[in-house]
């Protein structure tokens, strides 16, 4: 029998739910050269930065996303009120890991929006996580002017992602079968 059905609610939706800090220090990753060589990159180190809080459904590749100035609880339940506008009539089970913003005393969760918390210290179940080194990948080496400036490229990379690239990035094996076997 269909989730729906047993609960009585029309549609069911599963989320993954993250924050990430995203600031104008030059991201720096491992490259691979030929032997001997170094790369040369300009390394900036200003303490700009904001927060993109987010939700991914590991389903069907719908992400949705809000830049905040910081990781807090007041911003947190803005998010939540906005998302929960964004799934209308949808119900969401949103998987979090267990941030003092999540775990928050006055969080006034919305109707539509079920918390399901993951265990401690493993971001590897959050399939997020994986949209995020993704997208920090995507100006590895660069630097930016401005935050402004580092705002309009996240939002443009979002953007530019299809469902399919983003089901591809976070799509977990043991998460899609325990999905399907609860019909999702």
């Amino acid at each position: 029998m269909a989730l729906e059905a047993i609960l009585g609610i029309k549609p069911w939706r599963y989320l993954a739910q993250d924050e990430t800090r995203i600031g104008r220090k030059t991201e720096t990753k491992r490259v691979i050269t030929s032997r001997g060589v170094k790369p040369k990159v300009q390394v900036q180190w200003p303490r700009e930065a904001f927060w993109l809080y987010g939700v991914v459904a590991p389903l069907s590749g719908w992400q949705w996303t809000q830049a905040y100035r910081q990781l807090n609880q007041t911003h947190f339940q803005a998010f939540l009120n906005e998302l929960s506008l964004q799934l209308g009539s949808t119900v969401a089970v949103m998987q979090m890991d267990r941030a003092l913003a999540h775990r928050a005393q006055a969080i006034e969760w919305p109707e539509n929006i079920i918390p399901i918390f993951q265990p401690p210290h493993s971001p590897e179940l959050n399939p997020i996580e994986r949209l995020w080194q993704f997208l920090k990948g995507l100006w590895k080496g660069e630097n930016f002017a401005s935050l402004e400036e580092l705002r309009q490229r996240v939002k443009r990379e979002l953007g530019q992602l299809t469902p399919v690239q983003v089901q591809s990035l976070k799509s977990f094996n043991f998460i899609l079968d325990a999905l399907l076997q609860a019909a999702f």
